[in-house]
């Protein structure tokens, strides 16, 4: 059985939609090789951006944001004909931005953070991987994001539980 190759959008493409402008990271995901990396990049300035909005304002914007995501992605995949291509980068840029709410606010911690969430994001470990084969559309692309974000955040809680008690 042969695989056809992912389609690639252009910048006309990225264009000609509100949602793919949104979907592809605002051009982040036209990257040539790992476009979920750069994604995940643009999730760093955005949250440098999030942190001038009050503290009580940061869940509730990245909510807005995983919400806005949903038919963005959706919308995108469908006029691309795939449900999940690796183009879309919304779902990392947004999963980054709820990772770094709960990462000290230290260029180290940052770096941690950023490759921690590409790690899972990348691995998969249950329940992700059946998460992401079971969950189609704007949702499906969401929510694993999501999952791979929680285990960021797990793992730098206890990387940071560890340093203190050692």
């Amino acid at each position: 059985m042969t695989t056809l190759p992912e389609p690639r959008p252009t910048w006309a493409f990225l264009l000609r939609h509100p949602a793919h402008f949104v979907a592809l990271g605002f051009g982040s995901g036209l990257a040539r090789h790992a476009p979920g990396t750069y994604g995940t990049l643009i999730g760093l300035p955005l949250f440098a951006l999030l942190m001038l909005l009050p503290e009580t304002a940061h869940l509730p914007v990245i909510a807005l944001l995983f919400l806005l995501g949903i038919p963005a992605c959706s919308i995108t995949g469908r006029a691309m004909g795939v449900a999940d291509p690796g183009s879309i980068v919304w779902d990392e840029i947004v999963a980054m931005l709820l990772v770094l709410e709960f990462t000290p606010r230290n260029g180290l911690w940052w770096i941690a953070a950023f490759m921690l969430f590409r790690l899972f994001d990348i691995w998969k470990p249950v329940p992700i991987r059946q998460f992401d084969a079971r969950l189609k559309g704007g949702l499906g692309v969401m929510f694993d994001d999501l999952l791979a974000a929680l285990y960021a955040i797990a793992t730098l809680k206890a990387l940071q539980w560890l340093l203190i008690h050692s």
